[in-house]
C-alpha cells in the first residue's frame, strides 16, 4: 500500500476532503479529521475509538499500533502503509470515518446499502 493509495480509499469515503494539518495530510469529514499522512514516510494515522483500535491491533499487529501518548490512548492509531493491504487499510479507514462522521451522514450511508 502507497501513500497515494491511502489517499484515494480515504478520499473515496462519502462527503471526505483533503485539508492540511501541521504540514501534512489530513482527511476530514463534517470539518472532523478521520486520517492522516504522517510526516514519517510510510505511515499514516486512523482515528478509532479506543473499542476499534483494540480490535485492529489484534486483527493485523503488523498494521496498527496506538500513538505515543494521549492521543493512542484515546483512538490515534498508526497505519504502517508497507505492511498494508488495500482491504486492511479500507477497513481501518471507514472505521475511523463512521467515527467522525455526523451521525446523520452515517445513516444516510447506511440507508443507501
Amino acid at each position: 500500500m502507497t501513500e497515494d493509495d491511502f489517499r484515494k480509499i480515504a478520499l473515496s469515503l462519502p462527503e471526505a476532503t483533503e485539508s492540511a494539518h501541521m504540514r501534512h495530510p489530513d482527511f476530514r469529514v463534517g470539518g472532523k479529521i478521520f486520517a492522516t499522512l504522517m510526516p514519517e514516510k510510510g505511515w499514516a494515522m486512523v482515528k478509532l475509538t479506543p473499542e476499534d483500535q483494540e480490535a485492529f491491533m489484534q486483527i493485523a499487529p503488523k498494521v496498527f499500533s496506538p500513538v505515543n501518548g494521549a492521543w493512542g490512548r484515546q483512538g490515534a492509531t498508526r497505519v504502517h502503509l508497507k505492511s498494508a493491504t488495500k482491504t486492511v487499510a479500507r477497513d481501518g479507514l471507514t472505521a475511523a470515518w463512521r467515527f467522525r462522521a455526523p451521525k446523520s451522514l452515517v445513516a444516510r450511508t447506511d440507508a443507501g446499502k
